[in-house]
């Protein structure tokens, strides 16, 4: 629990006509870690391939496959891991099938919408005349009358009528929307002036929607007919869409699979290098593990292969990736560690420090029996309600959080912050004893920042920087430095009293702060007797960045332990939030006819507020004193995480 995975690097040298098979077997197997290994005499002596051009093939199938899936309204569907294995070539040659017969039904589907539309707008058209008894097609060959056909804005018609000459006949149609359809007639020698009149009405002619022979009503009825047609011709394309989009959606999930192991396959063989006829594969796997995938890859090499497995013990620790293993309870916490980094694969593992301190420090900043509850409530619905792995954790979280607010607010006397509850707590309002409040949050403060340096110290040990332990400002002369800073400053709060006092000064102080100064020195002479490049330019600036070091320790110490402070703070804030809460409730109490019911809305707003906004900010603010004053001292966060090979492009779970 608290150390990553035990990893046992894995070299198979197999033959290059098995190389496939055994990728194969380790991405159905999803258990190694794949890792570059360089050409040389040690390894082997040819480059790994490049294979830049077929990847690019890859990511223009996946993204052709992704765009069938939107233009057809295609869900991701995920095929089982023993689909059949396909070349590039042969998805191209399916996919290129799908697009077709997906693109004819989207251009016929596309035309038929367009003949809809032209029909509908021609009855939209024509629906305006089929009232009117004139042979529309033969208007203008009256020899006295003069007819105009046309429309113009319907709020215009009245002022058309009053304007219009006595010889002038309107004959106004249906209306379509904002403009009116209107027949006007005329005298041919008043033909001028109905057309003046016509004009400056916003009158715009329209050619009759009938052709030579016909009349409205047969086309309007032919129209019908044709709408009709066309409309069971869409219906019948789009349920073939519908079924398509069914018949494929299996087809693409297996062609992207293919794809996707593919893209693996080649991206994999770019790591090993090779001779003329063979190849090294290299990776990482779990201890516990190893001897079956052993077995599984001499199965699918026909015993073809040799295959070592060697323990990290000699391998940098940037290349040995980490994975963690916690129990279902620890999860959500893992979750806050990883989102500050991985641990390195020989440093300690912290989620369970991590879990204990989070919940201590919440219900110390948010303690309310009330609160609590209704936290542990919500997160426990969350958990039995969600399907989603990721939100039952946070659910739990919450819970967890909610039951620690419960407790410390037991603790307090706490119950949505009502006066009358007080009595009943274990020990007193935060508000009673602020000082010795702060005293218990800077006492944790000091639990928190010596656990963070004790870790740091283990850390450094179990990688081998024993100076490093030792000399750091977070090592060994670290702790004695800070612990005896705090007891000076506790047992003697002035330095009057020489003596006794002084030597402990300069044991616990003076010397510990030289020591700090002199670990960069140190490096700088160790790695020149080495051999190797060392971190500094010469010895007095290893001294320079020594004191440095050493400065901004004393004010590390100091600042991280004052900022535990915020613990007593949030928790004064939390149960002054109530008590004002109450103090204006009580205030309004007496308010004729409605008092009760004003205290009782004040009282759950006062708790809405103080259980919403304060217990962001407190989540928040935990959070902030767990990475930068706990993590700050030992946590780098810069282990390489596990990623075990598979064909699907995505982290696979590893139990």
């Amino acid at each position: 629990m608290f150390k990553p995975a035990p990893m046992v690097q894995v070299n198979a040298l197999v033959l290059q006509r098995d190389e496939r098979a055994l990728l194969y077997g380790l991405g159905r197997a999803g258990v190694v870690h794949l890792s570059r290994t360089a050409a040389g005499p040690q390894t082997a002596p040819l480059e790994p391939p490049d294979h830049s051009q077929d990847l690019a093939c890859c990511d223009e199938l996946l993204r052709r496959i992704e765009a069938v899936r939107r233009a057809r309204g295609v869900a991701d569907q995920l095929p089982c891991e023993g689909s059949a294995s396909l070349t590039l070539d042969q998805v191209d040659e399916r996919l290129q099938g799908i697009e077709q017969a997906g693109d004819e039904l989207a251009r016929r589907r596309t035309q038929l919408e367009q003949q809809w539309g032209q029909v509908a707008v021609l009855l939209d058209q024509i629906s305006g005349y089929q009232d009117v008894d004139l042979p529309l097609e033969q208007l203008g060959s009256f020899a006295f009358l003069h007819f105009a056909v046309g429309s113009l804005p319907g709020k215009n018609l009245e002022k058309l009528r009053t304007t219009s000459e006595e010889n002038v006949v309107l004959l106004p149609l249906r209306p379509q929307g904002e403009r009116q359809p209107i027949v006007a007639v005329t005298s041919r020698k008043g033909r001028f002036a109905m057309e003046t009149t016509l004009q400056q009405a916003g009158f715009r002619h329209e050619k009759p929607p009938v052709g030579e022979g016909g009349d409205v009503k047969t086309l309007i009825e032919e129209s019908r007919v044709e709408r009709g047609r066309l409309a069971s011709e869409l219906e019948r394309v789009r349920d073939q869409q519908q079924r398509a989009v069914v018949e494929i959606a299996p087809e693409l999930a297996q062609l992207e699979y293919a794809v996707r192991q593919e893209q693996a396959i080649l991206q994999a063989e770019q790591h090993f290098p090779h001779t003329e006829t063979a190849v090294l594969v290299t990776g990482w796997v779990p201890a516990e593990q190893a001897d079956v995938l052993v077995a599984q890859l001499k199965h699918v090499t026909g015993e073809r292969c040799v295959i070592h497995l060697e323990s990290p013990d000699h391998v940098p620790v940037d290349q040995i990736p980490v994975l963690l293993r916690q129990p279902g309870w620890l999860r959500p916490f893992g979750t806050l560690v990883t989102g500050y980094g991985l641990p390195g694969y020989r440093d300690l593992e912290p989620t369970l420090l991590v879990a204990v301190s989070y919940m201590l420090m919440f219900g110390i900043m948010f303690g309310d029996v009330g609160h609590g509850a209704v936290l542990a409530i919500g997160g426990f619905t969350a958990m039995m309600v969600s399907r989603d792995q990721k939100k039952r954790d946070y659910g739990l979280l919450v819970l967890m959080a909610g039951i620690s607010s419960a407790l410390f607010g037991a603790v307090y006397g706490s119950y949505f912050g009502i006066p009358s509850l007080h009595y009943y707590g274990l020990w007193h309002d935060p508000l009673h004893d602020p000082v010795g409040l702060m005293v218990a949050a800077m006492a944790v403060g000091v639990l928190m920042i010596s656990l963070g340096v004790v870790l740091n110290i283990i850390n450094a040990f179990r990688r081998g920087e024993f100076l490093h332990g030792v000399l750091d400002k977070f090592g060994i002369v670290g702790v004695v430095f800070y612990w005896g800073s705090l007891v000076l400053i506790v047992k003697y709060s002035t330095l009057s009293e020489l003596g006794l006092a002084g030597i402990v000064l300069v044991m616990v102080v003076v010397l510990p702060l030289l020591a700090m100064t002199l670990k960069e020195p140190l490096q700088y002479v160790l790695s020149k007797r080495a051999g190797h490049l060392p971190h500094a330019n010469n010895l007095g600036m290893a001294f320079i960045e020594s004191a440095i070091e050493a400065f901004e320790a004393t004010l590390a110490y100091l600042a991280n332990t004052i900022s535990f402070v915020r613990l007593a703070a949030y928790a004064m804030s939390h149960a002054a939030i109530l008590m004002a809460t109450f103090a204006v409730a009580e205030a309004i109490a007496d308010t004729p006819g409605i008092g009760d019911v004003l205290y009782v809305m004040i009282a759950i707003f006062g708790n809405l507020v103080a259980l919403i906004l304060e217990g962001v900010v407190v989540a928040v603010q935990v959070l902030r004193l767990e990475y930068y004053e706990f993590f700050g001292k030992f946590f780098s966060g810069s282990g390489l995480p596990f990623r075990p090979f598979s064909f699907l492009g995505k982290e696979k779970e590893v139990s």
